[in-house]
């Protein structure tokens, strides 16, 4: 075994754990959607989109919890 072929082995197990990593982190964002607080931060990812006065808000509040 050279150094050529040891280059290439390392090589394949540098990309495939990369392919692993970066799969496990897209399983992680799409299973843990929700913070610790229980928000789920898609529901303002169209925020801009949806910026108009007459557009339905993302979040609901009442007018008792304001402070």
């Amino acid at each position: 075994m050279d150094i050529a072929q040891l280059q290439a082995y390392g090589y394949f197990i540098l990309i495939a754990g990369l392919v692993i990593a970066l799969y496990g982190y897209i399983y992680h964002l799409y299973t843990a959607r929700k913070d610790v607080d229980g928000h789920d931060y898609e529901d303002y990812a169209d925020i801009a989109l949806n910026d108009d006065v007459t557009d339905t808000p993302v979040s609901a509040r009442s007018r008792d919890n304001e402070k």
